[in-house]
Order: C-alpha cells, then sequence, then structure tokens
C-alpha cells in the first residue's frame, strides 16, 4: 500500500510539473500529434481551458504576476519563456501572458508563431479616440500561410457586474478569417492584418494611432489631432507634438518600437524631428516636423521620436488638375 501511494504522488507530481515547464507542457499536449494543424489546436485549446484572465479588480496588483525573480543558475532565459513559466505556476495572466505562453509551447512545437501588438476595439460599434497599441495576440504559420487567433478572446469574458472572469471559449477566435478579424483587431505593423488591401478602422477619423511607445515619452498633445491627412503631391505637411517630459531627461529608444521594425515600402515614410539637440537622447519638449508631398504612393507617415515610432497617420494624397 505504501508502494502504491508512492507511486501515486509520484505520477501527480509528475503531472503537475510538467504542467509549469513549457517544454514538458509542449511534449506533453502535442505527442502523438501528426499535423501543426492538430498541435496548435491541442495548444490553443489547453490555454483556453486552464489559463484565466486576471482581472484587474479581483487582483490587486496583476500586472505583477509576470515579475520575475532574477535566476542565479545559468543564463537568463528569453522573455517570453520566463512569462509563459511564471503563467503556467499562477494560472492566470493578461493578453500579454496569453500570447507569450501560446509562442512559447508552440516554439517547443516545432511551429513558427509570432506575437502580434495592436489595437482591438471592445465594442464594434463605439470608435474611440484612445486609438492605440492596447492588446497582444498571435499569428501561427500553418499549412503554407500565415494565420491568426487570440487565446485571451477565446477563453472567456469580463462580467460587466463585478468585474469577474467568465470561461467561455469562442472559437471564433480560433484561425480567424483575416477579413473577419480586422473587425476588431488592428495590428501595430499592417502587414499583419493579412489582407491585400489594409482596411482603415473608423478610429483614424478621431485620432492618429497610438504606437507602442506613445505612452513611454508623456505626449500631452499632437498635430493634427484627425488620423487622416488628405493632401495633393506638390503639398508641404507640418506635424507637431509636445510631451511634459522633464528638461534633461533621458530615455533609451525602445528595442520593439524602433522603425526598424517596420516593413518597408514606397508607401510608408517615416518622418523625423525637423530639429533635434546635438546631444544624444536629450530630448526636446516640442517638435515639429515637416514633409513634402512627392509621390501619390504615400499611404501611412509615422512619427519618430528618440527613434522611436510614437504615432502613424493615414496619408490620402491626390494629384491635382492640370
Amino acid at each position: 500500500m505504501k508502494w502504491l501511494l508512492i507511486i501515486s504522488f509520484l505520477f501527480i507530481s509528475s503531472d503537475i510539473f510538467s504542467q509549469n515547464e513549457p517544454q514538458l507542457l509542449s511534449k506533453k499536449l502535442t505527442v502523438g500529434l501528426s499535423t501543426d494543424l492538430e498541435k496548435v489546436a491541442a495548444i490553443f485549446n489547453w490555454i483556453t481551458e486552464n489559463i484565466d484572465y486576471a482581472v484587474r479588480r479581483t487582483n490587486k496588483n496583476p500586472e505583477k504576476i509576470f515579475f520575475l525573480e532574477e535566476e542565479t543558475n545559468g543564463p537568463l532565459k528569453p522573455l517570453n519563456e520566463r512569462v509563459a513559466f511564471i503563467v503556467l505556476q499562477k494560472k492566470l495572466a493578461v493578453c500579454d501572458g496569453y500570447a507569450r505562453l501560446f509562442k512559447t509551447l508552440c516554439d517547443y512545437a516545432g511551429i513558427r508563431s509570432e506575437i502580434i501588438i495592436g489595437y482591438a476595439r471592445a465594442n464594434h460599434n463605439k470608435p474611440t479616440p484612445n486609438f492605440g497599441v492596447n492588446h497582444y495576440w498571435n499569428a501561427v504559420y500553418l499549412n503554407d500561410k500565415w494565420n491568426l487567433l487570440d487565446a485571451t478572446w477565446a477563453s472567456g469574458f469580463i462580467s460587466r457586474q463585478g468585474g469577474v472572469f467568465i470561461r467561455k471559449y469562442d472559437d471564433y477566435y480560433f484561425l480567424t478569417k483575416p477579413e473577419d478579424f480586422i473587425k476588431d483587431h488592428y495590428p501595430d505593423d499592417i502587414k499583419w492584418t493579412l489582407l491585400p488591401e489594409t482596411r482603415i478602422p473608423d478610429e483614424f477619423r478621431l485620432s492618429p494611432f497610438k504606437q507602442t511607445s506613445f505612452n513611454k515619452y508623456q505626449i500631452t498633445s499632437y498635430s493634427p489631432s484627425i488620423g487622416i491627412i488628405n493632401t495633393f503631391v506638390g503639398d508641404t505637411i507640418t506635424l507637431e507634438l509636445k510631451t511634459s517630459l522633464s528638461e534633461g531627461r533621458v530615455i533609451s529608444p525602445s528595442l520593439i518600437s524602433n522603425p526598424d521594425s517596420l516593413t518597408f515600402s514606397d508607401a510608408v515614410v517615416l518622418l523625423r524631428p525637423d530639429e533635434m539637440s546635438d546631444q544624444a537622447f536629450l530630448m526636446p519638449r516640442h517638435c515639429k516636423y515637416t514633409f513634402n508631398v512627392n509621390s501619390d504612393k504615400i499611404q501611412w507617415l509615422y512619427l519618430i521620436y528618440n527613434d522611436d515610432l510614437v504615432l502613424r497617420y493615414k496619408i490620402n494624397v491626390k494629384q491635382r488638375n492640370s
């Protein structure tokens, strides 16, 4: 009897341990499955069935869920894996944790996937001027093409009364068609719409798109205030932004919101301030940008501040009638 108890304990402990280690969990979920589609479905379903959304109202410091203790032995593991480990331990996550866990499990299963950041509209009927990065989701490569999915939104929803997470699986957000996904998910990098022609959210009529680093620089105002600029070839566009940063404040550029992260084309213009301080990283509180419109192919204008992307405008360029 004693040996049976020991064996049972070891079996249970092994199962719990495998669910706390991303590599072991990925192997457990995908063993015996022959196709990448089956493996992705198994990973996605496990996450949506086992990870609760960390509701801010019921958790005093949900943003600290992913604060990790420094590892004392060996090199520090990649951020995605460290976050995934904590999510598996606590069985709690916000969208960042869901997306990083999905990618980590896919990585160990040998499946290509990406973390996508962007804007998610919770209410389809109410565009908001708070138009910018507020959500994380994933893309996964299956059958020779990229596909979109959102484990956070597929796992359930937050109740209106009391702010409680209600688990309710929604398969709509598993491998959703791009033309449907764009209705409430707008990526930071437009290539991740996976559409030949990007649809323009109504929010652009209220505001330019606020990139990942917008809040980092305490930007208090910008001009134009709307996100769509109608212009003609030969015109000069003037833009401005102001921040509340302290004089002489030094901030390092981000690694994930820098201009090098963009997919370049004739449709994209990256614009830096007309004047910058001679001192490296010393940022002005008031910036002016000037752009001479020289092509009718231009569709997107990005403002750069301290080597970070901060705002994106939609540009509609027309030819003047002769």
